[in-house]
């Protein structure tokens, strides 16, 4: 099986309404980078690749065909207090607040402004996820 370099099996595409301003949130709250854009009619994003450390994803804009379609993403960072402030900032809406949690992971989460809903996740402890 053949996959483009940075890719994975399982590859993550968003599509929101008004990509541009969702690429500019991922830029501002979590550091994202955007890799390559490319535009369609009327200066429609087809396709922009974004990098969050480890993980490429691509973001569109929606349309009649494909409309917005908001998720849920499970966000590893250094400092969940200092990213979830960030987020905040950055227009998202809080939906729980940070804490630590019984299964290792400093955690809050935010819903952005393009209604995905983002748990944003410090790990405190080495190894996999423990009941």
């Amino acid at each position: 099986m053949l996959i483009p370099d940075g890719y994975g099996t399982l590859f993550p595409y968003m599509i929101v309404a008004n990509a541009a301003t969702f690429i500019d949130f991922l830029i501002a709250a979590f550091g994202a980078v955007e890799i390559h854009r490319t535009h369609g009619e009327h200066g429609r994003i087809v396709n922009s690749q974004i990098s969050i450390g480890t993980t490429q994803f691509m973001v569109s804009d929606a349309s009649e065909a494909y409309p917005p379609r908001p998720g849920s993403y499970y966000l590893f960072v250094a400092n969940a207090d200092a990213t979830m402030a960030r987020a905040l900032h950055c227009g998202a809406r809080l939906e729980m607040e940070v804490s630590d949690k019984p299964y290792g992971d400093r955690q809050g989460g935010v819903i952005d402004p393009h209604g995905n809903v983002w748990w944003v996740s410090q790990r405190l402890v080495s190894g996999p996820y423990r009941d």
